[in-house]
């Protein structure tokens, strides 16, 4: 860098936004004494609680740029990451005031050493009337967005479900009883007309007026399917009855023929998260002792998806065989004849032994 000239500076705001007034004497001596790539470094300064300087280059910072006067504004504390800042450059006229020139480079983030900077074409500053009696006044103003990290609690998960189960078990403010195959169970009005429709139209419609002294009769019904059918409407979680179907052996089979249960209920109270959970626990464990009854539930309640998801087991050859030997066979036989017929003629195609055997089975 060749001789330096005057220069002063002087912090006109102490805050996280700060203004820097660049004052530039001698501004023909230093286009002269300072060839492209040389620059006048003023004094640092702090901003955000990191220190910043600004570089003047008369001449430019590189040869594309000789015909500009450059300002660079740098980073200068050491080893800091991650900064986000945003910087104007301004020139000033004789009032203080920022004037055409200015340029805005928006929020970036910079790392130690990093820079942005602003040129001005010299001929147009040279022939404008703010370089005046050869001195240049610029101002960079700097913002730095402090980021505020604060421990924040993680929100714990919702335990409404408990609080509902809890009401349910206590039989708390309970304003409704239904028996059950011989078994009483205290329940909610409100609770179960804001689960099922149907509990709606018949609890707040035509049973209105029953006393929670009288017990509301459900038939066709097994006392554990309607504690269960109870569970998920207080606590909207699988019932553990249906839970077991997961395991093996006959906790398994337990599982799945509470899960028809349970599915058939769902289907009675349009309770439909209920009746997805339950048939899609019988789609998924599907095998040929239990599939006759599954089909047999399906063909009865209109379950399309289970009943597609039988049929499909079925068009294996020694699916089918184990099927027809299977304890359910017969009830699927006489309560459902036209699955089964719907099920020969899939398979026909095939030549199947197995098939003929059912057609002899029917007729």
């Amino acid at each position: 860098m060749a001789e330096h000239c005057k220069i002063s500076a002087a912090l006109v705001a102490e805050s996280e936004e700060r203004s820097y007034v660049l004052k530039v004497d001698d501004y023909w001596r230093a286009k002269a004494l300072l060839k492209t790539g040389d620059f006048l470094a003023f004094a640092p300064f702090s901003v955000g609680g990191h220190s910043w300087a600004v570089n003047y280059y008369p001449n430019g910072r590189h040869k594309d740029y000789a015909d500009f006067v450059s300002v660079y504004l740098l980073l200068y504390s050491a080893g800091t990451q991650d900064v986000k800042a945003k910087f104007t450059f301004n020139i000033l006229d004789k009032n203080g005031e920022p004037v055409r020139f200015s340029h805005t480079h928006p929020v970036d983030t910079l790392t130690s050493q990093g820079s942005c900077w602003a040129s001005i074409k010299k001929a147009d500053l040279e022939g404008s009337v703010y370089l005046r009696d050869d001195c240049l006044i610029l101002r960079c103003d700097v913002t730095v967005t402090k980021e505020i990290h604060s421990e924040v609690t993680r929100f714990p998960p919702t335990d409404l479900h408990r609080h509902l189960g809890d009401l349910l078990k206590n039989k708390d403010a309970a304003d409704v009883t239904f028996q059950v195959d011989g078994q009483n169970f205290s329940a909610h009005r409100c609770v179960l007309a804001a689960r099922s429709a149907v509990f709606k139209a018949e609890l707040l419609g035509a049973m209105k007026e029953i006393s929670p002294g009288t017990p509301v009769e459900i038939c066709d019904m097994e006392a554990d399917v309607f504690k269960s059918l109870l569970h998920f409407i207080y606590t909207d979680t699988v019932p553990p009855a249906i839970e077991t179907s997961s395991n093996n052996g006959d906790e398994a089979r337990e599982g799945l023929v509470m899960a028809g249960h349970l599915l058939v209920a769902a289907d009675r109270y349009n309770i439909g998260r209920l009746k997805l959970i339950c048939e899609e626990k019988l789609c998924n464990h599907i095998d040929s002792n239990m599939v006759a009854t599954s089909l047999a539930l399906a063909e009865q309640h209109g379950f399309h998806g289970l009943k597609e998801a039988c049929l499909k087991f079925l068009a294996s050859p020694s699916n089918l065989e184990a099927m027809m030997a299977s304890d359910g066979f017969e009830h699927l036989k006489s309560s459902c004849p036209s699955v089964l017929k719907e099920l020969i003629a899939r398979t026909l195609p095939a030549e199947l032994k197995a098939t003929k055997d059912l057609i002899m089975a029917i007729w």
